[in-house]
């Protein structure tokens, strides 16, 4: 096992054992079947998005993930202050997000709130439907077990940083159940010093816990159905105020300082939802759904070439 993969203590058995109410059997295949449909109306359509420039493009990435999100029957809920739209390559510091890591469910949540370049590992690359998805979503890829590519990967993360854009990367380095969380690693960090960035650290949850989580050995097959199976799902994203790069002496401090923040916001009522400025971030108050009942659209059959796909070697991993 390649020395940038740590490995976290939750199993499917333990962390993803149904113990929530669920939905019946036909309305799961249906929205397997939607989230199905939804994920590749995204390929097909994604040339059309190609003249709409990086805004447009960001847009309509978010719009497409909501979509996905609502179609597998799953409510978004959005806390903190959701900066506004910047158009890449102006002037001003990127933005380096940095989520801690659940479920494959993670990626098109943040994408839809804060649509931004991931950093995932070279495999995705190869996946069908995936693969061609991610390469159009202009996706930084890292070859995990090149040890000696890491510097020129912080180097991309930074040289796309420094012109304005925004990176999502989970630098917990693997899955966790939501119980419980792993060390922030470090290398993602560097990238922010260099290019004076901010980091703006976000922090996931989903409910019933367990239900998304997509951990250790567990196949991608049986974690769709557990989605799709589960009644009330709700995945809650926190948007925590930014943290300056420069206002860190190394990028261990700054590691420390996002992962302290999103530890205060795991705790119920920590985490301050700040007012909005005149003609500053939006602010969405707490406990705002923003995806309800009523588009929680049915979703049948999974993609059976990727369905048995561990979590262990389908999750996005971040090298330190």
């Amino acid at each position: 096992m390649s020395v940038w993969l740590p490995t976290a203590p939750c199993t499917p058995a333990d962390c993803a054992s149904p113990r929530w109410p669920t939905v019946r059997r036909s309305t799961a295949i249906l929205r397997l079947a939607a989230g199905t449909a939804a994920v590749l109306a995204g390929v097909v359509l994604a040339p059309v998005a190609v003249p709409l420039g990086p805004a447009g493009r960001a847009r309509l990435a978010a719009l497409w993930c909501r979509t996905v999100m609502r179609a597998f029957g799953v409510r978004i809920r959005v806390t903190g202050a959701v900066p506004g739209e910047r158009v890449p390559g102006r002037p001003g510091p990127g933005t380096l997000v940095v989520p801690n890591h659940i479920s494959w469910l993670d990626i098109p949540l943040v994408a839809s709130v804060l649509p931004g370049r991931m950093l995932a590992k070279r495999e995705v690359r190869r996946w069908p439907v995936l693969g061609p998805l991610a390469r159009f979503g202009g996706t930084l890829f890292v070859d995990r077990d090149r040890l000696r590519e890491l510097p020129a990967v912080v180097g991309a993360v930074a040289g796309v940083l420094r012109r304005g854009s925004r990176v999502v990367v989970f630098p917990e380095g693997s899955t966790w159940c939501g119980r419980e969380r792993g060390r922030f690693r470090y290398a993602a960090f560097q990238a922010a010093l260099d290019a004076d960035a901010v980091v703006r650290p976000v922090h996931i949850a989903y409910r019933p816990v367990g239900a998304a989580a997509f951990v250790g050995d567990d196949a991608l097959g049986a974690s769709l159905w557990r989605v799709a199976t589960a009644a009330g799902l709700t995945a809650e994203i926190t948007v925590l105020p930014p943290i300056p790069a420069a206002a860190h002496a190394d990028r261990r401090s700054l590691a420390r300082a996002a992962q302290r923040a999103l530890g205060r916001a795991a705790v119920p009522g920590a985490a301050a939802v700040p007012h909005r400025r005149p003609g500053g971030p939006r602010t969405i108050p707490a406990q705002t759904i923003v995806d309800r009942d009523s588009a929680n659209l049915p979703s049948a059959s999974v993609h059976h070439s990727v369905s048995f796909i561990p979590a262990a070697a389908s999750s996005e991993r971040t090298p330190s």
